[in-house]
């Protein structure tokens, strides 16, 4: 190499010695400081990786779909056998099944996360995780419907509505489909999947930590050897309970989605897994992502390899039955393996009536896996599954309502969906509320409401504490939560240490006695909910808060946010959406592993909210002080309830000194760097936005001359978006 080339070289922005490249070449940053705060989650998903023009509007595209054409094309398929990934039995309604189990079935009710809803199957790690093996033929037997229909039909949507269709020409009558999964073009980088660093590590169920749902990484539920591949049915059992509950099953629909998923297809393990190429992602580049080519025989067929296991449960694998059922109940199981050596159970002294996938003449004896005599073994799945083994058509039912439960349940409520199959029957875990039947305020009703708000004598931080309280439990992942039906009047919300139950409950009297008497004086019917008011409280506070700043505001509002029922809220699945933290309000619990400015960003990231959008609702509330329990740390100002970039300026003041406090080692002391003297306090949720440089850039921005109106500006566009996030009827 002479000196030019190599001056060339050192000018290339790709390191091409390097065996694994990163755009711009060499080290990244996240390998040089790996604890650095992932700010960059906040940047998923804009239109900067979408290839749809902008204002796209999937609702209104779906609109226009020919959906009974299309159904009829999925129908279609299913018996259309390809050369080059032959249908078992003739039939490609099992595959499509589990492809829409599987897209679905990454849903868990801690954090929202994971699920259908936005066509993640498409992407790594989803793509080639272990459990997923040979989906990737499923989705290339659907592209040539998906190209006919384009833009028309979501891949999310298709993805389930294949797998209906396929339930539908094997006998079984469905509970509904509603379309409306909007597809996204990159992978989310936000969900925890798990620490492990390998495939198939069995997690115990004393390490079996939240928000993860499946026992193994790489999996969607459980081994279906049994946990560690233990072969046992019993503690099988405790597994598949914990993480079914997890993604929000019982053990009535826990039963019926085994017993009816199992009802059809069979599983795949005609020789080794070792003859299995290499998964779609890590697969080479003249494989275009088809992943996972078996070298054995004409590796597909009878030839295919899977999961390794080789069952087929039923007598007609094509056709709804009862024969799942029946087969577990009728023979006593003998432990054997499969050619590829997983364990897997037969039926013992039971005759030759399994049909082969492929080969008319050949019948085999029942066989099952280990997780499905659990079914058996496990006492409360016993008495289930004996009364759908005796009650076919409740068994039928149950599977109807569990697999719509499965395949809708993160889409939020039912206003969602889209098409001429959704279901009339409003379901609790829809999280329903009532519908508006009455005349709403106009402007002039609001400005009056909004003075008689501020006429009751609460404060700025209490009008705006309880409408974040309210707005902020939303969670984009499956859009639940926010401030719509007022659930923080209701168990379990109310009694959330983080909404501080006291302050709550004098608020809430004091917009009940405003509601009442705008009742008493309205004409025409008028009425306004305690979910509307909430937000109009929290709006009338923050433009109070502006004005003793010096900025006059006039938030935008809009009415018809109803109020839910105590018997329309399903406590338990919000049991699990309570506050362990909220940075916006300086509030979490004692003990939390995760350090606070990683759920502050994980908090944000679930209000889709962007980085300088974060930035600004952070400093803003701080300058109004909506800290749980009135807690100063953070509120960095001599004007407290005053919405004013003051807090951001004092925080990268370089006057003040900051070192960990010695009591409490999440807190935070600042002296005055020249005498000593004490000034504020805070935590890692507040010196993020100094220490960050990321966030210290744009914090910068809010605290410059020229952006004490920017800042208020900003935070009020902020504030409106997370107050309507839930408001469907309004963006879709």
């Amino acid at each position: 190499m002479d000196a030019n080339t190599e001056a060339g070289a050192g000018k290339c922005p790709f390191g091409h010695g390097a065996s694994k490249l990163t755009v711009g070449g060499g080290t990244n940053n996240a390998k040089w400081w790996p604890s650095s705060l992932r700010v960059d989650l906040l940047n998923q998903h804009s239109s900067r990786s979408d290839p749809l023009r902008q204002g796209f509007d999937y609702r209104e595209e779906f609109k226009k779909l020919d959906y009974e054409a299309l159904k009829a094309d999925l129908r279609a398929l299913m018996t259309d056998s390809q050369i080059w990934w032959p249908a078992d039995f003739g039939h490609y309604g099992p595959q499509m099944v589990r492809m829409a189990w599987h897209s679905a079935g990454t849903y868990r009710l801690a954090d929202g996360r994971g699920g259908g809803g936005r066509g993640q199957q498409r992407f790594a790690p989803l793509n080639s995780w272990p459990d997923n093996v040979n989906i990737d033929k499923s989705r290339r037997l659907l592209w040539p419907i998906k190209q006919k229909y384009g833009q028309k039909i979501s891949w999310a949507d298709l993805f389930i509505l294949a797998g209906n269709v396929a339930l539908e020409t094997m006998g079984f009558r469905t509970f509904g489909f509603g379309g409306g999964r909007a597809d996204v073009w990159e992978p989310d980088m936000d969900v925890n999947w798990g620490l492990e660093t390998a495939w198939l590590q069995h997690r115990p169920l004393e390490d079996f930590s939240g928000p993860l749902g499946a026992t193994e990484m790489g999996l969607i539920y459980v081994n279906p050897e049994g946990p560690g591949a233990n072969g046992d049915p019993v503690s099988a059992a405790h597994f598949i309970r914990e993480t079914f509950k997890r993604m929000a099953m019982n053990d009535e629909e826990t039963v019926a989605l085994i017993g009816g998923g199992h009802t059809f297809g069979k599983t795949h393990g005609a020789a080794a897994e070792s003859h299995k190429g290499p998964e779609p992602e890590g697969g080479p580049i003249e494989a275009q992502g088809f992943g996972w080519t078996s070298g054995y025989g004409t590796g597909h067929g009878a030839d295919t390899i899977s999961s390794g296991i080789e069952v087929t449960w039923t007598q007609t694998p094509t056709q709804w039955s009862n024969f799942f059922f029946e087969n577990l109940f009728k023979f006593e199981w003998v432990q054997t393996r499969s050619p590829a050596g997983a364990i897997q159970w037969e039926a013992k002294d039971a005759p030759d009536v399994i049909p082969d996938p492929f080969d008319p003449t050949k019948k085999k004896k029942p066989t099952m896996l280990t997780t499905d005599l659990s079914l058996r073994m496990d006492p409360e799945y016993e008495k289930i599954s004996r009364r759908f083994l005796n009650n076919p058509q409740a068994f039928a039912e149950a599977f109807a309502r569990a697999w719509f439960k499965l395949t809708h349940r993160d889409m939020g409520p039912r206003s969602r969906y889209l098409g001429p199959e959704v279901p009339k029957e409003v379901l609790i875990w829809q999280d329903p509320v009532p519908d508006v039947d009455h005349p709403l305020i106009d402007e002039a009703d609001v400005k009056a409401l909004k003075a008689k708000i501020l006429a009751t004598g609460l404060t700025v931080s209490e009008l705006v504490g309880v409408a974040w309280a309210s707005a902020s439990t939303y969670r984009h992942g499956d859009k639940r939560g926010g401030a719509n039906g007022a659930r923080i009047r209701l168990a379990p919300q109310k009694d959330w240490d983080a909404n501080e139950p006291e302050k709550l409950a004098k608020v809430l009297k004091a917009l009940e006695r405003v509601q009442f008497e705008f009742g008493q004086e309205a004409t025409g019917g008028k009425k306004v909910s305690i979910a509307d008011l909430i937000v109009l409280a929290g709006n009338a506070g923050v433009e109070q808060a502006a004005r003793a700043g010096g900025v006059e505001l006039n938030l935008p509002f809009s009415p018809g946010r109803t109020d839910a029922t105590q018997a329309q809220t399903d406590v338990e699945s919000f049991d699990v959406m309570e506050p362990v933290a909220d940075g916006f309000r300086n509030f979490a619990r004692e003990g939390l592993p995760v350090p606070a400015e990683e759920m502050l960003v994980d908090k944000a990231q679930q209000l889709t909210l962007t980085a300088p959008e974060m930035t600004v609702l952070v400093m803003g509330l701080r300058a109004i002080n909506i800290n749980t329990g009135g807690a100063t740390h953070g509120v960095l100002t001599a004007h407290p309830g005053t919405l004013s970039n003051e807090v951001v300026v004092n925080l990268l003041d370089m006057a003040t000194e900051w070192k960990q406090n010695g009591a409490d080692k999440t807190l935070y002391d600042g002296k005055d760097r020249a005498t000593g003297a004490p000034k504020w306090t805070a935590t890692r949720a507040d010196l993020i936005f100094g220490s960050n440089s990321v966030l210290r850039a744009i914090a910068e921005v809010y605290a410059q001359g020229d952006a004490k109106e920017k800042f208020v500006k900003d935070f009020a566009a902020a504030w409106t978006k997370v107050m309507n996030l839930d408001r469907f009827d309004l963006h879709g």
